[in-house]
C-alpha cells in the first residue's frame, strides 16, 4: 500500500493540472470501489472548482468551492494519471483502461484518470462543516513533515506506552501516514531496535531522550528523501506521469534481510511483528 512519500508524490503531480480548474464533467464507471461511491456522485462534482489540493495521511484532499471536499484513497493498487486533450503526456506508463474507474474532465482541457485494478481505494465527499469530526479523520496523529513533529513530540505522544517503539511508530493515532518501509529505514537511521520500549524515547520527567531527538531527525529525513525520489515503486506505485519512483533503490535496511549492514557489516535480520515484516541490525540497533 502507498505510505506518505507516495501519497505526497501523487498530490504534488496533481496539483499542477488540478487546482484552480473546473471539473467539468466527471464519469464514475462502476458503482463501487472498497467502498460504495456517494450518492450522485459525479453530479455533485460537475462544475466545482478545485481551489487547493491537500494531503492529510494517506489521503488526498481537493477543497472545493462547493459546500463539500472530496476526499481520495489510493488503497493497495490505485494511481492516477494526467492526459491532455491531445492524449497522453509524454513519459506516461500504460495502464489497461478496463481498471479506469474515475475520469475527471478539467476545464483546461486535461483530464484526469483514476486507474485502481485491486478496487481497494475509494472516493468519499465530506460536507467541510464536518470534516475534522469525520471518522476517517477524527482520530488521526500529527504529520511527521509538519512544524510540531520533533523529538520532543515523539517523547509526549510515546511517554506511557508499553507497546514495542515499531508498534507505537505504526499507530495512525499517534502519527500520520507513517508506514513499514519508512519506519523501517528511519529505526536503522537513528541506531534503534524496533523490540525498544516506546516509552523509552522519554526521559523520567517527559522532556525527550537522546534518542526520540535522533529518531524524529531521522523520519524527517527519510520522508523527505523520499518524496524527493517520487516514492518507492514495490509493486504498483507510479508517478501522474507514468514514471516510477524510485527511493527502493536507497533502501538501507527494508528487504535486505541476510546481507551486511551498510553501516556495522552485521547481518540484516527480518522479524515479525503484529503481521509486519521488520528488517533491522542487530549490530548497530539498540
Amino acid at each position: 500500500m502507498p505510505e506518505l512519500p507516495e501519497v505526497e508524490t501523487v498530490r504534488r503531480g496533481l496539483e499542477a493540472a488540478m487546482v484552480g480548474a473546473r471539473l467539468a464533467a466527471v464519469e464514475q464507471r462502476r458503482p463501487d470501489l472498497r467502498f460504495p461511491f456517494p450518492e450522485r456522485f459525479a453530479e455533485r462534482l460537475t462544475g466545482q472548482r478545485v481551489e487547493a489540493l491537500r494531503r492529510r495521511a494517506k489521503y488526498l484532499i481537493a477543497d472545493l468551492d462547493g459546500a463539500e471536499v472530496l476526499v481520495m484513497h489510493l488503497g493497495m493498487s490505485g494511481s492516477f494519471r494526467i492526459e491532455q486533450a491531445r492524449g497522453p503526456i509524454p513519459g506516461a506508463g500504460a495502464k489497461n483502461s478496463l481498471h479506469d474507474h474515475v475520469t475527471f474532465d478539467l476545464s483546461t482541457g486535461a483530464r484526469i484518470i483514476y486507474n485502481d485494478p485491486r478496487r481497494f481505494g475509494f472516493m468519499q465527499l465530506i460536507r467541510r462543516p464536518e470534516f475534522a469530526a469525520h471518522p476517517l479523520f477524527n482520530n488521526i496523529g500529527i504529520e511527521p513533515l509538519g512544524y510540531e513533529f520533533d523529538g520532543a513530540a515523539l517523547a509526549r505522544l510515546f511517554a506511557r506506552k508499553t507497546t514495542s517503539l515499531k508498534a507505537a511508530l505504526l499507530d495512525q493515532a499517534s502519527i500520520a501516514g507513517l508506514g513499514n518501509i519508512y519506519v523501517c529505514e528511519a529505526l536503522h537511521r537513528a541506531g534503534l531496535s524496533p523490540r525498544r520500549a516506546a516509552a523509552s524515547l522519554a526521559c523520567n520527567d517527559g522532556t525527550p531522550s537522546a534518542r526520540a531527538t535522533r529518531l524524529a531527525r531521522a523520519i524527517r529525513a527519510v520522508l523527505n528523501e523520499a518524496v524527493a525520489a517520487g516514492g518507492s515503486s514495490l509493486r504498483d506505485h507510479r508517478k501522474t506521469d507514468g514514471a516510477l519512483g524510485y527511493f527502493q533503490h536507497s533502501f538501507r535496511i527494508y528487504g535486505r534481510a541476510g546481507q551486511l549492514c551498510a553501516r556495522c557489516g552485521g547481518v540484516v535480520r527480518r522479524i515479525t511483528q503484529a503481521g509486519r515484516a521488520t528488517f533491522y541490525c542487530g549490530g548497530c540497533q539498540r
